[in-house]
């Protein structure tokens, strides 16, 4: 009997124990269930958090597209304005096409001269004009206005000159000479008569020899004496050359002359006291420049410039070749002396000298 209890006992405390064991277990899976239930807390607030941050990115995206939206409307815009721009190049062209659709209507007095067939030839060749009229020296002016004529290109003599650009400004024809041996009051003259239409007087239309005019004029400064000496055919009938009075004059301007202050001589006074030959020192141009002009056969048009000065001296020289080197001042001065209002001398204007 005693045994048995002891056993019953036994028994009881170790049921106890399991019980205790069975409480710790459960304790335990509490204990886990409740990390459980924190880590289903966790990943819900983690769950929120994704969600907060799927709404501000989708926030984001909408905002995006919205400036996707402005860029696209801005584009369509700015797409618009180009087209709207290169309609207006296109009407800004077609006003040009319309501006050039007629050629410049243009007559050469002088036309059977050596310097007028080639003027023909080259006003023929070029798209941009029309050869209208062609006269002689001694042909009637009436036919230039007959044809329409808006420019007209004289290279002819002085005296023929004269008249041709008289008749040309009375009836409002732009004029391009060529032509040399006009005097100063010519000049003047010519300045009062061109009011309605332009005039255009060149001594040179090649483009090295406008340059080597200017090239002179910045040079004159420098130096203390200056000469020049032109070469021509020997059919030229006035000299000296229309480039060597217009480049002496502006040489001894640059370096100092002024005719109303006689103090202001330019370069230096030439030291010549006798000439065995009359003439021989050249021509003397106010302002102390010495001009010589040599006529030979095998020459077309050269001119040398000579200045100098304490141990050194500097010479420009231009030489034409042919004739066809004054063509494109000739055409240029065509397609431009609508632009240059009254009386100008020289072609330095017309390319931006």
């Amino acid at each position: 009997m005693a045994n048995e209890q002891t056993r019953d006992s036994k028994t009881s405390r170790d049921m106890q124990a399991i019980r205790g064991d069975a409480n710790a277990n459960s304790a335990d899976a509490n204990a886990i269930h409740g990390d459980a239930r924190a880590n289903r807390v966790d990943a819900h607030a983690n769950r929120g958090d994704t969600h907060a941050a799927g709404v501000d990115a989708y926030e984001n995206r909408v905002d995006a597209h919205a400036n996707r939206g402005d860029t696209h409307a801005a584009g369509v815009d700015a797409y618009e304005n180009r087209v709207d721009a290169h309609a207006n190049r296109g009407d800004t062209h077609a006003a040009g096409v319309d501006a050039q659709a007629r050629p410049i209507r243009v007559g050469v007095v002088g036309a059977n001269g050596r310097m007028g067939q080639e003027v023909c030839r080259a006003v023929d060749a070029d798209p941009a004009l029309q050869l209208v009229a062609r006269l002689d020296i001694a042909d009637s002016l009436d036919e230039l206005a007959t044809a329409q004529t808006d420019v007209a290109v004289d290279f002819t003599v002085a005296s023929a000159a004269r008249r041709t650009l008289g008749f040309l400004a009375d009836n409002s024809i732009h004029a391009v000479v060529g032509t040399s041996g006009f005097e100063p009051d010519d000049f003047t003259r010519f300045a009062e008569m061109f009011n309605k239409s332009n005039c255009l007087i060149a001594p040179n239309f090649a483009i090295g020899a406008v340059l080597m005019m200017r090239f002179a004029e910045l040079a004159a400064p420098h130096f203390a004496t200056a000469e020049i000496i032109e070469y021509h055919h020997n059919a030229k009938v006035d000299a000296p050359s229309g480039t060597a009075m217009h480049t002496a004059l502006r040489i001894a301007k640059a370096a100092g002359h002024a005719p109303d202050q006689p103090d202001q001589n330019g370069f230096d006074a030439d030291p010549t006291q006798h000439e065995a030959l009359a003439g021989a020192r050249g021509g003397v141009v106010p302002g102390n420049v010495r001009v010589h002009a040599v006529r030979m056969r095998g020459v077309v048009a050269n001119q040398e410039v000579l200045f100098g000065t304490t141990g050194q001296t500097l010479t420009i020289r231009h030489d034409t070749i042919d004739r066809t080197s004054f063509m494109p001042g000739v055409l240029l001065a065509c397609r431009r002396i609508a632009e240059f209002e009254g009386l100008t001398l020289g072609l330095d204007a017309f390319l931006n000298l």
